[in-house]
C-alpha cells in the first residue's frame, strides 16, 4: 500500500498533516519533527528509520553529522568516563563583534550542554582501552580555541603515560577566530604533544568527518598514523570556493572530499560509517601499542 505523501504540507522545513475536511487545527495529527531531508538525495526520511541506519540516508548513502555524544556512544562500550569536561574559555581579547564572544559561548553552551566544542572519554573499544576525543560541530562550528587545544593535549598526554591509543574524530571550521593568537598557539602546542606520543610508540588514529577544515587539518586531524575518513567529507585547509576565487579556475569533481583525498594519498582509507567501529578494532589490534616496561 501506497504512503500518500501530498497528505503532508510543509511549514518550516518540516511536514505536517492538512486537516481533515477542512477541519481547525484541534484535529491536526501533528509529525512535525518526526521527518527530515536528505541534503545528498533529497528524500524524506523517517527520523526513526535514519537513528536506525546511524543517521546515514539508506537512499544515498549520505552521512549525516554526529554529535560528539553520538560519536562516543556509537564507538565505546557502555561504562565509558568523561573527562576534562571542566575546562571552559575565558574570552582572553574580551572579543566583541556583533555579539560579544561571551554571549556567543553561553548561546553554544545552552544548545549543546557542553563547556566547548569537543568531548573527550578513556573508556574501551571492543578489548581494546582507548582514549577518545570526538568534536562538537553544533558548538561554534567546531572550531578550535585554548579549551578545544587544551582538552587535546591532555588527551595525549594520558594516552602517553597510560600506553592507550589515542582516537581522535575530528569535525570542524577550523582554528576559532574570537580567540586569535591563542587560538593558533594550540596548532603547535597538539602537534608537539603528538610527535611525544609518537616516540613513546602509542598509536593515533584521526578519523576525519564532514566538515574538516582549516587549522585542525592543518595540525592533528592530518598527523595520525592512520588517517581515514567518512565517504564524502570535505577536507582541505581552505574552502573550494575560497580556492577557486583566487586561483580562478574551476576545480575537479569531488576535490576536496575524501575519495579524492584517497586518491591523491593524503588519507589511508574511506570507511562507511557502519563499518567504523568494526575497523577502528583490526587496526587497533594490528597497531597495538607494545606493553610497558
Amino acid at each position: 500500500m501506497g504512503f500518500d505523501m501530498s497528505w503532508f504540507k510543509r511549514e518550516n522545513g518540516e511536514f505536517e498533516p492538512e486537516p481533515e475536511n477542512g477541519g481547525d487545527g484541534e484535529k491536526r495529527v501533528r509529525t512535525e519533527g518526526l521527518w527530515t531531508k536528505c541534503p545528498g538525495c533529497r528524500a524524506t526520511i523517517w527520523k526513526a528509520d535514519l537513528e536506525a541506519n546511524l543517521h546515514v540516508c539508506p537512499k544515498c548513502q549520505h552521512h549525516f553529522k554526529l554529535s560528539a555524544r553520538q560519536r562516543l556512544e556509537m564507538l565505546l562500550e557502555p561504562g565509558y568516563a568523561l573527562i576534562d569536561g571542566g575546562l571552559r574559555s575565558t574570552d582572553p581579547l574580551n572579543f566583541v563583534d556583533v555579539k560579544s564572544y561571551k554571549q556567543r559561548l553561553r548561546k553554544a553552551q545552552e544548545q549543546t550542554g557542553l563547556n566547548d566544542a569537543i568531548l573527550s572519554a578513556a573508556g574501551a573499544m571492543g578489548p581494546h582501552g582507548v582514549v577518545l576525543c570526538a568534536m562538537e560541530y553544533a558548538f561554534a562550528g567546531g572550531s578550535m580555541g585554548a579549551v578545544v587545544g587544551e582538552t587535546i593535549a591532555r588527551a595525549v598526554d594520558r594516552a602517553r603515560e597510560n600506553r592507550k591509543p589515542l582516537i581522535i574524530v575530528a569535525v570542524s571550521g577550523g582554528a576559532r577566530m574570537q580567540e586569535g593568537i591563542v587560538s593558533l598557539m594550540q596548532m603547535a602546542k597538539i602537534s608537539t604533544a603528538l610527535a611525544q606520543l609518537d616516540e613513546a610508540k602509542v598509536p593515533y588514529i584521526c578519523v576525519l568527518t564532514d566538515p574538516t577544515t582549516g587549522g585542525v587539518t592543518a595540525s592533528f586531524a592530518m598527523l595520525g598514523d592512520l588517517n581515514i575518513a567518512e565517504p564524502g567529507a570535505l577536507i582541505g585547509f581552505a574552502g573550494p570556493r575560497v580556492i577557486e576565487q583566487t586561483i580562478r579556475q574551476k576545480l575537479p569533481e569531488g576535490f576536496q572530499r575524501s575519495e579524492f583525498l584517497l586518491e591523491k594519498g593524503f588519507l589511508d582509507a574511506v570507511v562507511h560509517r557502519k563499518d567504523l567501529k568494526s575497523y577502528l578494532i583490526r587496526a587497533l589490534q594490528f597497531m597495538k601499542a607494545p606493553a610497558a616496561a
